[in-house]
């Protein structure tokens, strides 16, 4: 093996994650070998890595890695995870799917070694930044496989191990809630431009204030509502705002949205 990681399937979270791994740090880019089915993705990532590797050929890409990641479509996860089964065979490998709704138990059938570790592994498309949040779970995998998966998932943000069954509850507030903390940003910028403001600057302030907020309430570790308390005077604009947007629905159809993603 002369690869740190192979990510089969470099789209757009395949590609996060191959990004964020170079630039957080965890390995060089010719420590990573990528594969995907169209030759533009390769070439686009190639371009935006100088020095990773780039593949067609699944099963050579799974063989030549520590840490294979599966980054494919669902649809096509059975197909991926019959050509590269054979890679297994040895048994050093640890296989990482990211792949939505892909258990643990399908994993470890395709696999076909019982003593191969793995895992499945949720993060969101800031693993590019080094800001995802991901989870992660494993069947009882060895604890050196747990820390080598924990710490390539760390380096590309934040990593926490849970129950398989919490998984679902991971995916909905963390890797689909960054779309809703992106549509909340478009939101605020179309306000922002109706109240007079250009694009720009509002996609400025409607960023800088999401990030601050995350950032305060990180540091002081204070429950969202009792920061919130903190701005809302009597008779002010922000009370104001916040019932308009409770009466338009807003918490309730944050929730709803969280619990869409868990039903089937």
């Amino acid at each position: 093996m002369k690869n740190k990681i192979a990510v089969i399937g470099a789209g757009s979270m395949g590609g996060a994650i191959a990004r964020g791994a170079v630039s957080a740090g965890f390995c060089s880019a010719e420590e990573i070998v990528c594969t995907a089915r169209g030759a533009t993705t390769l070439e686009k990532l190639a371009a935006a890595v100088p020095g990773i590797g780039v593949s067609a050929d699944n099963r050579a890409a799974a063989e030549s890695a520590e840490i294979v990641v599966l980054a494919v479509k669902p649809w096509i996860a059975d197909a991926v995870l019959a050509e590269i089964r054979g890679a297994f065979a040895a048994g050093t490998r640890t296989l990482v799917s990211v792949v939505a709704g892909l258990p643990l138990a399908r994993l470890r059938a395709a696999a076909g070694m019982p003593e191969t570790p793995v895992f499945v592994a949720i993060p969101n498309t800031a693993a590019a930044v080094a800001q995802s949040m991901t989870f992660i779970a494993s069947d009882g995998a060895p604890e050196a496989a747990a820390r080598r998966v924990e710490a390539l998932f760390s380096a590309l943000g934040k990593a926490v191990f849970v129950p398989e069954a919490q998984l679902a509850a991971g995916t909905a507030l963390a890797s689909c809630g960054i779309a809703f903390a992106m549509r909340y940003v478009r939101a605020s910028m179309q306000g922002g431009v109706e109240l007079g403001l250009s694009a720009a600057l509002a996609r400025e302030a409607a960023l800088q204030t999401l990030k601050g907020a995350a950032e305060l309430l990180a540091a002081t570790g204070e429950h969202p509502e009792s920061a919130v308390d903190k701005v809302t005077t009597p008779g002010g604009l922000t009370i104001r705002g916040l019932n308009a947007m409770e009466e338009s629905g807003f918490s309730a159809a944050v929730v709803r949205g969280l619990r869409a993603c868990c039903s089937r």
